[in-house]
Protein backbone atom coordinates (compact mmCIF):
# COMPACT_ATOMS: atom_id res chain seq x y z
CA UNK A 1 0.00 0.00 0.00
CA UNK A 2 1.69 3.21 -1.33
CA UNK A 3 -0.60 5.46 0.65
CA UNK A 4 -1.82 6.98 -2.78
CA UNK A 5 -5.44 7.70 -3.38
CA UNK A 6 -5.02 8.44 -7.31
CA UNK A 7 -2.67 9.58 -9.59
CA UNK A 8 -4.85 12.17 -11.02
CA UNK A 9 -4.34 15.18 -8.16
CA UNK A 10 -4.92 18.25 -8.74
CA UNK A 11 -2.39 21.07 -9.58
CA UNK A 12 -2.70 22.96 -6.35
CA UNK A 13 -2.14 20.16 -4.03
CA UNK A 14 1.14 18.68 -5.82
CA UNK A 15 4.43 19.72 -4.91
CA UNK A 16 7.18 21.51 -6.94
CA UNK A 17 9.42 18.59 -6.63
CA UNK A 18 6.97 16.16 -8.31
CA UNK A 19 5.88 18.71 -11.00
CA UNK A 20 9.70 19.48 -12.17
CA UNK A 21 10.15 15.35 -12.11
CA UNK A 22 7.26 14.72 -14.25
CA UNK A 23 9.32 15.45 -17.93
CA UNK A 24 11.27 12.82 -19.29
CA UNK A 25 14.38 15.43 -19.91
CA UNK A 26 15.10 15.84 -16.43
CA UNK A 27 17.24 14.20 -14.30
CA UNK A 28 15.50 11.89 -11.31
CA UNK A 29 16.34 12.05 -8.06
CA UNK A 30 18.99 10.48 -6.48
CA UNK A 31 20.73 9.74 -10.36
CA UNK A 32 23.65 10.72 -11.29
CA UNK A 33 24.03 13.42 -14.02
CA UNK A 34 27.12 12.22 -16.64
CA UNK A 35 30.08 13.71 -15.53
CA UNK A 36 29.02 14.53 -11.56
CA UNK A 37 31.20 13.55 -9.00
CA UNK A 38 29.86 10.17 -6.76
CA UNK A 39 27.17 10.70 -4.31
CA UNK A 40 28.49 12.31 -1.45
CA UNK A 41 31.63 13.46 -2.78
CA UNK A 42 30.56 17.37 -2.04
CA UNK A 43 28.43 16.35 0.76
CA UNK A 44 30.77 16.79 3.94
CA UNK A 45 28.64 14.66 6.44
CA UNK A 46 27.84 11.61 3.44
CA UNK A 47 30.20 9.62 5.27
CA UNK A 48 29.32 10.60 8.98
CA UNK A 49 25.87 9.29 10.31
CA UNK A 50 25.53 11.98 13.23
CA UNK A 51 25.91 14.86 10.65
CA UNK A 52 22.13 16.52 10.62
CA UNK A 53 19.96 15.31 7.36
CA UNK A 54 19.45 17.81 4.79
CA UNK A 55 16.17 16.04 4.70
CA UNK A 56 14.76 16.73 7.62
CA UNK A 57 14.57 13.58 8.65
CA UNK A 58 15.85 12.96 12.61
CA UNK A 59 17.74 10.03 13.27
CA UNK A 60 15.65 9.69 16.80
CA UNK A 61 12.71 8.74 14.68
CA UNK A 62 14.15 5.34 13.42
CA UNK A 63 15.16 4.51 17.04
CA UNK A 64 11.37 4.63 17.88
CA UNK A 65 10.22 3.24 14.60
CA UNK A 66 11.21 0.00 15.86
CA UNK A 67 9.46 -0.08 19.02
CA UNK A 68 6.43 1.24 17.62
CA UNK A 69 6.76 -1.22 15.13
CA UNK A 70 6.82 -3.91 17.60
CA UNK A 71 4.21 -2.59 19.88
CA UNK A 72 1.76 -3.12 16.93
CA UNK A 73 2.72 -6.60 16.15
CA UNK A 74 2.25 -7.41 19.71
CA UNK A 75 -0.78 -5.65 20.36
CA UNK A 76 -2.66 -7.31 16.95
CA UNK A 77 -1.37 -10.48 18.45
CA UNK A 78 -2.43 -9.99 21.57
CA UNK A 79 -5.77 -8.85 21.00
CA UNK A 80 -5.53 -11.62 18.58
CA UNK A 81 -5.46 -14.09 20.87
CA UNK A 82 -7.27 -12.98 23.34
CA UNK A 83 -10.69 -12.39 20.92
CA UNK A 84 -10.02 -16.17 19.53
CA UNK A 85 -10.25 -17.14 23.22
CA UNK A 86 -13.37 -15.35 24.11
CA UNK A 87 -14.79 -16.69 20.74
CA UNK A 88 -14.20 -19.99 21.07
CA UNK A 89 -15.42 -19.77 25.12
CA UNK A 90 -18.73 -18.77 23.68
CA UNK A 91 -19.23 -21.05 21.07
CA UNK A 92 -18.43 -24.04 23.57
CA UNK A 93 -21.15 -22.40 25.74
CA UNK A 94 -23.61 -21.84 23.38
CA UNK A 95 -23.39 -25.62 22.11
CA UNK A 96 -24.11 -26.74 25.51
CA UNK A 97 -27.02 -24.71 25.70
CA UNK A 98 -30.56 -24.45 23.26
CA UNK A 99 -28.93 -21.81 20.81
CA UNK A 100 -30.01 -22.33 17.32
CA UNK A 101 -26.61 -24.29 15.38
CA UNK A 102 -25.70 -20.75 14.07
CA UNK A 103 -24.98 -19.02 17.25
CA UNK A 104 -21.67 -21.28 18.23
CA UNK A 105 -20.81 -21.47 14.23
CA UNK A 106 -20.63 -17.94 14.14
CA UNK A 107 -18.59 -17.63 17.74
CA UNK A 108 -16.06 -20.50 15.98
CA UNK A 109 -15.92 -18.53 12.55
CA UNK A 110 -15.42 -15.32 14.31
CA UNK A 111 -12.79 -16.59 16.76
CA UNK A 112 -11.35 -18.27 13.34
CA UNK A 113 -10.81 -14.54 11.99
CA UNK A 114 -9.39 -13.28 14.98
CA UNK A 115 -6.98 -16.06 15.29
CA UNK A 116 -6.00 -15.64 11.60
CA UNK A 117 -5.58 -11.38 12.27
CA UNK A 118 -3.39 -12.44 15.40
CA UNK A 119 -1.23 -14.81 13.26
CA UNK A 120 -0.83 -11.55 10.64
CA UNK A 121 -0.29 -9.57 13.00
CA UNK A 122 2.73 -11.05 14.93
CA UNK A 123 4.27 -11.14 10.97
CA UNK A 124 3.85 -7.02 10.74
CA UNK A 125 1.00 -7.01 8.72
CA UNK A 126 -0.80 -4.88 11.44
CA UNK A 127 -3.39 -3.43 9.29
CA UNK A 128 -4.78 -6.07 7.59
CA UNK A 129 -4.82 -7.65 11.20
CA UNK A 130 -7.03 -4.71 12.47
CA UNK A 131 -9.87 -5.25 10.10
CA UNK A 132 -9.85 -8.89 9.83
CA UNK A 133 -10.19 -8.26 14.01
CA UNK A 134 -12.83 -5.75 13.57
CA UNK A 135 -14.35 -8.38 10.95
CA UNK A 136 -14.09 -11.29 13.49
CA UNK A 137 -15.90 -9.38 16.45
CA UNK A 138 -18.43 -8.66 13.60
CA UNK A 139 -19.56 -11.70 12.64
CA UNK A 140 -19.45 -13.08 16.20
CA UNK A 141 -21.75 -10.21 17.27
CA UNK A 142 -24.20 -10.89 13.98
CA UNK A 143 -23.91 -14.65 15.68
CA UNK A 144 -25.79 -13.60 18.89
CA UNK A 145 -28.18 -11.55 17.75
CA UNK A 146 -29.78 -14.31 15.65
CA UNK A 147 -30.20 -16.28 19.03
Amino acid sequence: MSGRTDSDTQDGIRTDATEVHDTDDMPRPGAASPGAASPGADDPGADNPDAEDPHGDDPEDDEYAGGDARRARWTAAGTGALLTLAGLAAALLRLTGSAPALVPAAYALGAAVCGLAALLGSRGRTRRALWLLIAGVMVMAVGDQSD
